[in-house]
């Protein structure tokens, strides 16, 4: 008897998609929802691998927030347009910040990209690719970090009024996420090995008012303190204006809250903190980091200062180079200014001549590579926690609660005298210090 043949559907396989991400940590959260996303579609997902393929989708996910990072978004968005010119990928889609400032432009400019979208377009750009929205997928992500720590986005958006910033324009209002929907991604992603959650938001300290009617970042911190598994939760970006005190109650009671504060400040004094409408002055400024100091002992501050604001004279800078030598913060970065279209601060006259900005900007992080120095040299012979990030050549590095990964300083213990796993927790005693790093030995 004759057997019937049957013919099995043909399976077609999807093409790659490629996320490769510009900017900073918060587009890098981006970028790993859409990847769990588009994985939870069965889409085989990579984030910039080297190892393009002529049927790769790239999605480019894009920084416009000052002119640097709009120069490196526009020369990766052409390096991966010639290579689709050259049948080398299929598809060029690009999404994030500088589409959504500049998606005319862009369009008019860039003409053989498939498909631009802006920061709040994640639903459309999912079904320009034939996938589905999943809302039983939310808090689920690809990290592109060591699975041991994860950026934790609490809030789109900000509702500040900061002259020099554009980032309202192209993130919009700030938007609290439920803390329900936090504490259900914090506990996905301890199941997943991950031992820290750094929380960002483009303001965290406005966390709450637009939901709960209440800055409610206290209550958060304490519901995220509370999950299991969760051993370090880390603060960045905070605004002063306005400031919470009563995180600080949270961070002492709290041994899983890491004492580390990011607070840009962007400068110090009267004049140029009200024009650059950050609602607050140079001794409250000056108060409220005493105050944090005071009720959090031994707590780690970090800072982000801006040199040649429209104005900026050098009296100003002085005064600002006066106030961070007696401040002494743990942690500093400084950026010159960055004249944006559509900012308040773009009708002021971008009087500060580059050169300057540049040179102003030098010479604070001169004045922070000496107070670093000098606060590390007081770590010698102290045993601190740290958590191992990765093994790099001959040495294991690793951070201590007091700094943030890429940013802040590293310990490094020499690996032919120690083993340690990335991703663990090991007590380390400091014998030796740089400016911006640590070295010292595993201690039981």
């Amino acid at each position: 008897m004759r057997t019937k043949s049957i013919n099995k559907p043909t399976v077609v396989a999807k093409p790659r998609v490629n996320v490769v991400t510009l900017g900073c940590s918060k587009n890098t959260y981006d970028s790993e929802v859409l990847m769990g996303q588009l994985k939870g579609n069965l889409f085989d997902v990579v984030h910039e691998s080297d190892q393009v393929r002529n049927d790769d989708i790239i999605i480019i996910n894009t920084c416009g927030f000052i002119d640097n990072a709009k120069q490196e978004s526009i020369d990766t968005i052409l390096q991966y347009s010639e290579l689709k010119e050259q049948g080398k990928v299929g598809k060029v889609i690009v999404t994030g910040c500088l589409s959504e400032r500049y998606k005319p432009e862009l369009e008019a400019e860039i003409t053989n990209v498939d498909a631009y979208f802006g920061t709040n377009d994640l639903q459309n750009l999912l079904s320009t690719l034939g996938a589905n929205y999943r809302h039983e997928l939310i808090g689920e992500r690809m990290l592109t970090t060591p699975s041991h720590f994860a950026y934790f986005k609490i809030a789109e958006g900000c509702n500040r009024p900061c002259s020099f910033c554009a980032i309202p324009l192209m993130r919009g209002k700030h938007v609290t996420k439920p803390i329900e929907d936090l504490v259900k991604e914090a506990q996905h992603l301890v199941k997943n090995g991950t031992k820290e959650l750094i929380l960002i938001a483009q303001d965290l300290t406005y966390y709450g008012l637009d939901l709960y009617g209440k800055r409610n970042l206290d209550e958060l911190l304490r519901r995220l303190s509370d999950v299991n598994g969760v051993e370090w939760i880390r603060l960045q970006y905070a605004y002063p204006s306005g400031f919470p005190m009563e995180i600080l109650d949270v961070m002492n009671e709290r041994d899983n809250i890491c004492k580390y504060m990011d607070m840009p400040l962007q400068h110090i004094t009267d004049n140029m903190l009200k024009s650059m409408r950050r609602g607050t002055t140079k001794q409250k400024t000056i108060d409220l980091v005493n105050e944090i100091r005071d009720k959090v002992p031994g707590i780690a501050m970090r800072t982000t200062l801006i040199t040649g604001y429209p104005g900026e004279t050098e009296q100003d800078f002085e005064e600002m180079q006066q106030w961070v030598e007696e401040t002494r913060f743990d942690r500093l970065g400084c950026f010159t200014y960055s004249h944006e279209e559509k900012t308040h601060a773009h009708s002021l006259v971008d009087d500060v001549p580059d050169e300057i900005k540049q040179k102003r900007a030098d010479a604070i992080m001169e004045i922070q590579q000496g107070i670093s120095f000098e606060k590390n040299q007081e770590k010698i012979g102290q045993t601190y926690k740290v958590l191992i990030d990765k093994k790099d050549g001959n040495y294991f590095v690793g951070r201590t609660e007091f700094d943030s990964p890429e940013v802040d300083n590293e310990v490094l213990i020499d690996a032919s005298k120690h083993y340690a796993t990335v991703g663990s927790f090991v007590n380390v005693k400091i014998d030796s210090a740089e400016d911006f790093d640590l070295y010292g030995q595993i201690v039981k």
